[in-house]
């Protein structure tokens, strides 16, 4: 699922108004204070000793994660 941000104008002007709808995209937001990591720079990498695409690694990535939170409880 994705959420999209639309605006609408109100007496005081733009705000932002969530608008869900279901997609088979995602976006990835990196944070500044993650940034140093070079998460992109190291997905690059990885992907290309792998040949494998970024998208499938960090699809990948989530699934696993999910499936170790799954068991968690």
């Amino acid at each position: 699922m994705e959420v999209r941000f639309g605006h609408t104008m109100g007496m005081k002007g733009v705000r932002a108004v969530a608008q869900k709808q279901i997609t088979d995209k995602i976006s990835i937001y990196i944070p500044q204070s993650k940034m140093a990591e070079e998460p992109v720079e190291w997905l690059i990498a990885l992907g290309e000793k792998k040949d494998r695409s970024i998208n499938y690694l960090v699809v990948e990535a989530i699934l696993e994660y999910l499936k170790k939170q799954e068991k968690q409880g």
